[in-house]
């Protein structure tokens, strides 16, 4: 096993590789682990010499997550983090929406995405011409844009939202109805906990849109006292059938709070990963629905990121001033 030192980093400082790899131990086999470290030793030093950070979501590897990644969350603590760092350039561990939301908040700092084609289902649901139509559809009725979405979408919106803070939201801007979008589940929960109406939209995501109340069945049958955790993205009845409802921070907590012996998070695979990693003593139940654009991002493409300083996310600018009012008004209300 690889004992170099790596350079000094943000979150990892002069810890040997050694050191890296017992916080992953448990999730990557020794045998593959100086392939992954070479890359993880070459991200840390590109980094220290270029005065970068990496953002990571929650639905990134574990090896990307616990070894290299400098701030980690979701979207929301993405989005807040991004504002704050004076770092000159942002590797956005994540899918494009993200690193677009990065860019946003940092019109003059580089935000890199390793992988163009890290998507979003989501986000490819609705367009800002579709948004155009809902304002004439429900005249003065504001909308309430999830950030799974493009700046083109956010910047028709009158504020954004994330999973976390989405009822906080809607009922801070003191209307009687307002437009969510794009994720029609997300909006049908949040509808549930407000007497704000709510008019939706039918996108979905593809994780998420798959579980349902008969698999909460199943695990609880299969896994007797297994606590279940479902994120908002899921359909109304798997939220119903659930113990818990929140975005994947608050998963997390109640993980950490709580200390279920035996838990099951309904959302991407490698967010089980992750948790589980830092409760080594709780039993995770996993099934597994794994997002494809996450996972196209990979240490090797971050570190080729950073080499040569591909690929450079870019908002027009008569697009990025109302995209970056409608997230900033976000911060400020949620």
């Amino acid at each position: 096993m690889l004992e170099t030192l790596i350079p000094n980093s943000r979150q990892t400082p002069n810890l040997p590789l050694a050191e890296l790899y017992h916080r992953v131990e448990r999730h990557v086999p020794e045998i593959e682990w100086p392939v992954l470290a070479a890359d993880i030793a070459a991200i840390l030093k590109l980094k220290r010499e270029k005065n970068a950070v990496v953002l990571a979501h929650n639905y990134q590897t574990p090896d990307i997550f616990h070894t290299v990644a400098d701030i980690v969350g979701d979207s929301l603590a993405l989005a807040r983090e991004a504002a704050r760092t004076d770092a000159d350039v942002i590797v956005l561990a994540g899918v494009h929406f993200m690193a677009e939301t990065a860019k946003l908040l940092n019109p003059e700092k580089t935000v890199l995405i390793p992988d163009m084609k890290a998507g979003c289902s989501l986000a490819e649901s609705i367009t800002a011409a579709d948004v155009r139509l809902l304002r004439a559809s429900h005249p003065g009725v504001p909308v309430v844009t999830y950030v799974n979405t493009s700046a083109a979408v956010k910047a028709e919106s009158d504020v954004c939202c994330t999973s976390g803070n989405a009822k906080k939201i809607v009922e801070a801007l003191g209307t009687p109805e307002v437009i969510m979008i794009p994720d029609e589940y997300l909006a049908r929960n949040t509808a549930a906990q407000t007497r704000v109406k709510i008019i939706a939209w039918k996108g979905h995501c593809e994780v998420h849109e798959r579980f349902s109340a008969e698999d909460v069945r199943e695990l609880r049958a299969g896994h007797p006292g297994v606590v279940v955790l479902a994120h908002p993205e899921c359909p109304p009845e798997v939220v119903a059938a659930c113990d818990f409802t929140g975005s994947t921070a608050a998963m997390a907590d109640y993980v950490g709070q709580k200390r279920p012996a035996r838990v099951v998070l309904l959302t991407e695979c490698s967010m089980s990963d992750n948790v589980a990693l830092q409760y080594p003593d709780l039993d995770f139940v996993r099934p597994c629905n794994l997002c494809p654009h996450m996972k196209r991002i990979t240490l090797g493409n971050i570190r080729q990121a950073l080499e040569n300083m591909t690929h450079e996310v870019t908002v027009p600018a008569e697009i990025a001033a109302p995209a970056r009012r409608a997230v900033e008004r976000m911060l400020e209300l949620g």
